[in-house]
């Protein structure tokens, strides 16, 4: 009996542990955070920022403040995406990113995922500069057979060594 339990709580945790970042879900992830972050943060695409978002997004910022859906996506376009000339850019650190899958009697309906990112701004006429980093990790949810954003915490903001 007590082999069946010790098996079955290795096999319960094999199913929600990290993934292989060469499996599917993690590049998966790796799209997705590229969407998210290169595609609406660094280029404010906010259109496909949008579409990357649950109805009922919660982000929540260590600085900033909570904010819903629409809150985010002002604050993306009054903010990170309103100053050419003083861009703010966002960059995952390589190798930080993990992925973990989220299960429903054996059916995956979500993921934490989970990494450090660094910003920088970049100015016209001289190279990037890096002002901070930060962890973050988000709760993502299969809608619709298409993976969408639900909560998203960015925290442990550290500014940069100058």
């Amino acid at each position: 009996m007590r082999i069946l339990m010790l098996c079955s709580l290795f096999i319960a945790a094999g199913m929600t542990a990290q993934v292989d970042p060469n499996s599917e879900l993690y590049k998966t992830f790796q799209q997705k955070d590229s969407i998210l972050f290169d595609a609406g943060f660094n280029n404010c695409e906010l259109d496909l920022l949008a579409d990357q978002l649950t109805d009922d997004l919660e982000f929540y910022h260590d600085q900033g403040g909570f904010q819903d859906k629409a809150a985010f996506l002002k604050a993306m376009k009054d903010n990170i995406c309103s100053s050419p000339s003083q861009k703010p850019i966002r960059k995952l650190v390589d190798g930080s990113m993990k992925v973990y899958p989220m299960y429903d009697n054996g059916i995956l309906y979500g993921a934490i995922v989970e990494g450090t990112h660094e910003f920088y701004i970049k100015e016209p006429d001289k190279a990037l500069y890096k002002t901070s980093s930060a962890l973050f990790s988000g709760l993502w949810i299969l809608e619709n057979k298409n993976w969408k954003a639900k909560r998203i915490f960015s925290y442990h903001h550290l500014p940069s060594e100058k």
